[in-house]
């Protein structure tokens, strides 16, 4: 799954206002911006074959350090405590722990079976979405597409930038799903890699965004405040 781990980012900001949608984004795509560093340095194993799967022709051979459900809940622990940390937000720390392990929870839905549960074990799980293309691109967009509406529901922009921004990122992430799904498969494994590094910049990205909008809800709660304080 790809926009649809973005659409679990966006969705965030209508449970808890304090994270950025850049946190949001990192947390909801974290085991895949840890997988490519793995790949490119040799730790996990990617083959292309096209043909697997309908919707998409990588065999996820050996990956238990990114996408174990027992590390995206290792990984997840480690996020929401750092998070905590710096922040002080308990239930931001929670949401963006629960981010991370979603993801993992909704690769479950298209993945084969190719999935561990434990790293040091053979038991792999998968529902194979993926050998549908019009099913998976259907969930795949109604994911993020609900995600989208709750963050525009739930933020206003403060300027064009916030406008212009927001709607760049989402006909990106869309051109760049239909790409992945319906063009040529990646090159070299190398490239897949190097492409999913370039996810960092989605992130970059998102915070961006979020530094050109506001939440409607402290909106309304410093307005509340400040006619309490005019009584």
């Amino acid at each position: 799954m790809f926009i649809g781990h973005y659409g679990a980012g966006f969705a965030g900001k209508k449970i808890e206002n304090q994270p950025s949608l850049g946190t949001m984004f990192f947390a909801a795509q974290f085991l895949d911006l840890i997988w490519p560093v793995f790949i490119l340095t040799g730790i996990e194993k990617v083959k292309i074959v096209p043909g697997l799967m309908a919707a998409n022709p990588l065999d996820f051979t050996y990956y238990p350090y990114s996408h174990s459900l027992f590390f995206s809940v290792v990984w997840g622990i480690l996020f929401g405590a750092v998070y905590f940390l710096v922040r002080k937000n308990l239930k931001g720390s929670v949401l963006l722990g629960s981010l991370v392990v979603s993801h993992w929870m909704l690769d479950l839905i298209v993945h084969r079976p190719d999935l561990l549960i434990f790293p040091w074990s053979n038991l792999k799980v998968g529902l194979s979405l993926w050998n549908s293309v019009p099913v998976s691109f259907v969930l795949e967009v109604l994911i993020f597409s609900f995600g989208a509406f709750f963050y525009i529901s739930t933020t206003k922009t403060k300027n064009k930038t916030g406008i212009f921004a927001l709607w760049g990122l989402i006909i990106f992430l869309g051109a760049i799903y239909l790409a992945n799904v319906f063009g040529s498969p990646p090159p070299s494994v190398e490239a897949i890699g190097i492409a999913g590094l370039s996810q960092w910049l989605i992130v970059a990205w998102a915070y961006w965004i979020d530094r050109n909008r506001f939440n409607i809800s402290e909106q309304k709660e410093i307005r509340a405040n400040y006619q309490a304080d005019s009584v």
